[in-house]
């Protein structure tokens, strides 16, 4: 059984980085999908190289995607819930487009996957004695540094499962944190409700917003929620204002499709003990990723 990690990829050469040392031990090949156009519908030029990554360069196969999806909506003036809309179609279209050379592996193997930023811990976890047919990965959140955490919250990003077990990408992506009993009976026509999950306490980080002002900026116009940040007033000044006081302008606490998502919350600091050892066995690689203070 080969384990394949697949991922999207935008700009993020830090996190790819961090991603390919933390799993190279444990990962048989890397999977990462790249458009040419931005979740917003922007043009973006291609910034993942392989050759970047010169001690990974045999596991990664790196996939080009130049076309958008067929269900964009298409109007001269779109409102809001359409531009949404937009994006989770482009988002979903290149998550699925990895399916492609997921072809070319036996039904046996194990497919992960993750946003970039989202990182599964597989240290002490065997895959290949796991016979549930969905795993979640229970991760702890971050933002801005590797040790700024947002409290109390967990993050079910990565998740994986065989390739028999898989029907799209984007299906895994959705798929429920949560076991259903057996008497659910609308979990045997479901595709995002299971019975047969497993979740992996103290599963993996997800390091999200570790970039710099500018490339906040570009994420921030670009990605999904691109729309209700340009509504909510997002500026260059605001994203400084949060960086220099430990804030985010986003409550994962709010209900799904509330205002109340883009209000202000309150960062931490953790200790080191929670960072992957790759992380810390290289503090001078990451210093201006962490944070320090007394």
């Amino acid at each position: 059984m080969k384990i394949i990690d697949t991922t999207t990829f935008f700009e993020e050469n830090l996190m790819m980085d961090l991603r390919f040392n933390i799993l190279d031990p444990y990962v048989d090949e890397f999977v990462v999908c790249e458009a040419t156009f931005t979740h917003s519908g922007n043009k973006k030029k291609i910034n993942f190289k392989k050759e970047n990554f010169p001690k990974f360069l045999k596991k990664i196969n790196h996939i080009v995607i130049d076309k958008e999806p067929k269900d964009i909506i298409k109007k001269n003036i779109l409102e809001t819930a359409e531009l949404r809309k937009n994006s989770i179609a482009r988002i979903n279209y290149q998550r699925n487009s990895i399916q492609e050379v997921l072809k070319n592996y036996s039904d046996e193997d194990f497919i992960i996957y993750s946003d970039n930023d989202e990182i599964p811990n597989l240290e002490k976890l065997n895959l290949k004695e796991i016979q549930n047919n969905y795993i979640i990965f229970e991760q702890k959140l971050f933002y801005y540094k590797f040790n700024l955490t947002l409290p109390n919250l967990n993050w079910f990003g990565s998740k994986g499962c065989k390739k028999k077990n898989l029907s799209t990408i984007e299906n895994l992506r959705a798929i429920k944190n949560k076991k259903y009993s057996f008497y659910r009976i609308d979990t045997f026509f479901s595709d995002l409700k299971h019975q047969n999950i497993k979740i992996i306490k103290d599963g993996g980080w997800h390091f999200s917003n570790l970039k710099t002002i500018d490339e906040l900026e570009r994420k921030f116009l670009n990605d999904e929620n691109h729309a209700e940040y340009e509504i909510h007033g997002h500026s260059i000044e605001k994203i400084k204002k949060n960086l220099e006081n430990n804030t985010i302008n986003y409550n994962h606490y709010a209900k799904k499709n509330s205002d109340d998502r883009f209000t202000q919350s309150k960062l931490t600091k953790v200790e080191m003990s929670v960072l992957p050892d790759y992380i810390k066995n290289n503090i001078d690689k990451y210093k201006d990723w962490l944070e320090i203070y007394s």
